[in-house]
Parts: C-alpha cells; sequence; structure tokens
C-alpha cells in the first residue's frame, strides 16, 4: 500500500514540475513576443510629438507585439542624455540631434521621421512688436529656448545668424515649454521665444507675443532655413538598432499605422484620442493649433531626400567644427524598417 502511495505521490511531483516547466516557457515565450522599450519623449503634450501618445492610445505598440513605455521629459537635450547614458532605448525628438552628436563620437539613427519640417515657430513678446520686425533685430535680444543645446537653441542660433550676426550676440534662456515659457513671456524674462503648438495658440489668445518666423509648414520652414527640415522623429543608439531589428521594426509598424491616421482621419478626431490634460484647458483652442500643425507630419516616415543635408548646413552655419568632423549623414538615419513597414501596412 506504501509503495502504491508512493508511486502516485511521485507522479504528483512529476506532473506539477511538467506544469511549472510549461508555465516558464510560456511566460518566457510572452515575453520574447512582447519585448519592453523605454522611449522618452521630449514633452508629450507638444503636438510635434503627438504620434508617441497617440500610437499608445491608439493600441498600436500592443498591436505589434511590444511593450513600450513612454517616458515624459519636457527636453529634447535631456532626453539626448538619457539615451547617451543607456536609460532609455530611443527617443521621440529632433533628427538634428543625430548629427550633433556624431560630431562629439556618438552614433545615433533615426528610425522613423515624423515630420520634414520643424513645427516651431519663433515668437516675439507684443512689447517688443515696434522693435523687432525681423531677424535682423535679434542682436542682444533674449530669446527663450526649452533647454541649452536643445533643437530650440540650434534654431535661435541659425535665426540669429541668418539675421547678420553670430550665436553670441543673443542670449538664450532655458524656459522650458508651456507654462513656464508662457509665465517667462509675461514676466519680462524673454524677449522672444522658439516654441511649438499649443504654447504658440495660447500665446496669441493671451495677447502675450505674435509670431514673427513660422516653421510649422511647408512654405515658411522653406523661407526660414531654405528647404525640407527633418525635425521630429524616433532617434535609437546605433548598435540597438542593429542589435535588435526585430524590436525596431515592430516599434517602426506601428508608429507609421499612426502616420497614416493622422492623413486619415480630422483633427477633432485625433484631439479626441489625446489627454485632456493635453488641451492646456481649451479643447477648441487645441483643435485650431492641430489644424494649423498637421501639415508637418509625413504620410509613411519615410526621411526627406534632401533633409539631412539641409540640417547639417543650417547647423554647420553656426557650428564651424561639424565641417571638420567628417560627418557621415547616410549612418544618421535609415530608411529600411519604413520601406518595410510600407509593405506591412498596406
Amino acid at each position: 500500500m506504501k509503495g502504491k502511495y508512493r508511486k502516485l505521490r511521485w507522479a504528483f511531483i512529476v506532473g506539477l514540475i511538467a506544469l511549472l516547466v510549461t508555465a516558464c516557457s510560456s511566460n518566457a515565450s510572452s515575453n520574447s513576443s512582447s519585448p519592453k522599450v523605454k522611449i522618452m519623449v521630449g514633452g508629450m503634450e507638444k503636438i510635434i510629438y503627438l504620434p508617441a501618445k497617440l500610437t499608445e492610445n491608439l493600441g498600436y505598440f500592443k498591436q505589434e507585439g511590444v511593450d513600450v513605455q513612454l517616458i515624459n521629459q519636457g527636453s529634447g537635450q535631456t532626453a539626448e542624455e538619457a539615451l547617451i547614458a543607456g536609460q532609455v532605448d530611443g527617443v521621440v525628438g529632433f533628427y538634428d540631434h543625430t548629427i550633433d552628436l556624431q560630431a562629439k563620437g556618438k552614433n545615433l539613427t533615426s528610425v522613423i521621421q515624423f515630420a520634414s519640417t520643424p513645427g516651431e515657430t519663433l515668437m516675439v513678446s507684443n512689447k517688443l512688436l515696434g522693435q523687432v520686425k525681423g531677424i535682423q533685430d535679434l542682436k542682444g535680444k533674449k530669446i527663450g529656448v526649452t533647454s541649452l543645446g536643445a533643437s530650440t537653441n540650434f534654431l535661435a542660433n541659425y535665426l540669429v545668424t541668418k539675421g547678420g550676426y553670430t550665436s553670441k550676440d543673443y542670449i538664450p534662456v532655458p524656459v522650458g515649454s508651456g507654462n513656464t515659457l508662457i509665465a517667462s513671456m509675461q514676466q519680462g524674462r524673454i524677449d522672444l521665444a522658439v516654441t511649438t503648438e499649443p504654447t504658440v495658440s495660447l500665446l496669441e489668445a493671451k495677447h502675450l507675443a505674435t509670431p514673427l518666423v513660422d516653421m510649422s509648414g511647408e512654405e515658411g520652414t522653406k523661407q526660414a532655413l531654405g528647404g525640407d527640415y527633418p525635425a521630429s522623429s524616433l532617434y535609437m543608439q546605433s548598435d540597438y538598432v542593429k542589435s535588435h531589428p526585430e524590436v525596431v521594426q515592430k516599434i517602426v509598424n506601428a508608429f507609421q499605422k499612426t502616420l497614416k491616421y493622422i492623413q486619415t482621419h480630422k483633427p477633432e478626431e485625433i484631439a479626441s484620442k489625446m489627454p485632456s490634460e493635453y488641451y492646456a484647458g481649451d479643447k477648441d483652442l487645441y483643435i485650431k493649433a492641430l489644424k494649423h500643425s498637421i501639415s508637418m507630419f509625413t504620410a509613411d516616415g519615410k526621411m526627406p531626400a534632401d533633409g539631412p543635408t539641409k540640417v547639417y548646413d543650417v547647423l554647420s552655419t553656426f557650428k564651424p567644427k561639424l565641417k571638420q568632423a567628417n560627418i557621415k549623414l547616410e549612418d544618421t538615419y535609415t530608411t529600411k524598417f519604413v520601406d518595410q513597414a510600407s509593405k506591412s501596412n498596406k
């Protein structure tokens, strides 16, 4: 009798082990099919970075089988530093950082391009409208940027340089975006600011500032910068892109679906998918800002053919060291993931 119970007990133990092994195997399979990826966004409430949160809310990351954690950070410069430090896997920020950092020995690759224009506007305080009528009047002015070394700082540098001066002939003031930038304008801490929607529309609605240089659309961007200026994108460390191609492909597939959603839906529909706190208390104003900005987004995430060269030309205007750095533009971006996504997302 004891031998019979002993056999039953061993059969039970063996069965239990088999169940545990199966469960562990199942969990491992689930984890491998849903890799976790951390992406930092240089201000998720900004319309230029709208595809990040919209993709999450539309459920496209989950559809592609990737577990994406979006981390909000007010400055692209800080996000860039987090990426270099290995704290995150990717950054939704401006493509220009990939060129700037290659000159410093850091290799980043843009894997999908959200916008072909900066979506930025140089706003001038209404108190200075009579004094500042163009970029030739920027000398000595305090210009608000998100942070020093951010893309807004790059654009301010270029506009001052184009106005006939150098990047040392104005005072860049790090003021963030949104409410902190608006407060700085109200308090007179800054004379102008390079900023995005919906902050642009809020400044106008509060009668605090007026657009001086509009780089939100194609025409204004060509007037200000001389051509397409690919801006918001998803960039990652080049080594990560090479070692995790399947993961990168899943993320690009999801983002491309979002870009197509933006092209085929009205601003009102898109706004309804975004968190209400992004409206800054005025949904109608947010929708208006979205209508003004929506043309910046690419249809499929592909890099404009002349985009990298134009960005390099702009940066090297006030960063002469770039010309000595032997920059390889072909290493700063790739279209292979977008091309493959286009085949999958038909």
